[in-house]
């Protein structure tokens, strides 16, 4: 089935130009001393399958910009186009109704994708086998461990079928061996669907670890300060030479950027 997934992927991929196009988009807030301007003049492209990560200091814009492009807000000016319908979320908290089993959430998301009731638990539990929790259906969240109920919150993204996986720090709250091994999953099934990723994270060895590119926001306001091209082959650990290589060359423009932000 995942093999499935991939070749329709592929084949809305060769009709598209890009999952997600970011047109001179700008986003202000009304604020006490008046107007603030999170993000100004804005443009960047997602390539059908191309994983980017946007990486920047604290309070730059990331998060609102992926909110704009979930489409869960707007933005001031400029334009934003998913041409794959409605992209999927995922959170850095996982959001998991703990009323319900692991399998039981996965199926809400199928139920309002309309997918009919006897295919949900069949479907549920692939997506399940693909996160590597086959077996954990009936398993309430309070008996999932933190990466577990990440897996989850994973499995249920990905149950919307969308061609567009949006990640806000989905992996911040969890610990070092566990992110890890999450790294590692998530690059997985990144090839294995063929889906495109835009990442958001606040840190630099996560960015360079698992995208193909990463895009460097200026301290606020957010605007494009530098992008780099990741050639480094997967799968790749994040105490790699290269990893660590670039990771100190792109810090080194997050400092600058931070510095700068502090001057004003």
């Amino acid at each position: 089935m995942a093999t499935t997934l991939a070749k329709a992927a592929e084949g809305i991929a060769a009709e598209q130009t890009h999952a997600a196009r970011i047109e001179h988009v700008s986003k202000s807030f009304p604020g006490p001393a008046g107007t603030q301007l999170v993000l100004d003049d804005v443009s960047l492209d997602v390539a059908p399958g191309e994983f980017v990560t946007i990486l920047g200091a604290s309070g730059c814009g990331k998060s609102t910009l992926l909110n704009l492009v979930a489409g869960l807000d707007r933005p001031t000016q400029g334009s934003i186009a998913t041409p794959g319908g409605r992209p999927a979320l995922m959170f850095q908290e996982h959001a998991l109704f703990p009323w319900l089993t692991a399998g039981k959430n996965i199926e809400l998301a199928l139920r309002l994708r309309g997918v009919p009731r006897a295919e949900r638990r069949p479907e549920a539990e692939r997506l399940l086998e693909l996160v590597r929790l086959g077996g954990a259906y009936g398993k309430r969240v309070h008996e999932l461990s933190g990466g577990m109920r990440q897996r989850v919150a994973l499995a249920r993204a990905l149950a919307q079928d969308s061609q567009l996986l949006l990640m806000d720090e989905p992996f911040a709250a969890l610990d070092a061996i566990t992110r890890d091994v999450l790294h590692g999953e998530l690059t997985r099934i990144w090839e294995e669907t063929n889906l495109s990723v835009l990442f958001v994270t606040h840190n630099v060895r996560e960015a360079v670890r698992l995208a193909q590119r990463v895009v460097l926001l200026s301290s606020r306001p957010g605007r494009v300060a530098k992008e780099w091209t990741v050639d480094i082959p997967q799968p790749r650990r994040i105490e790699d030479a290269d990893v660590a290589e670039l990771s100190v060359e792109i810090t080194e423009h997050l400092r600058g950027e931070i510095r700068r932000h502090g001057q004003h």
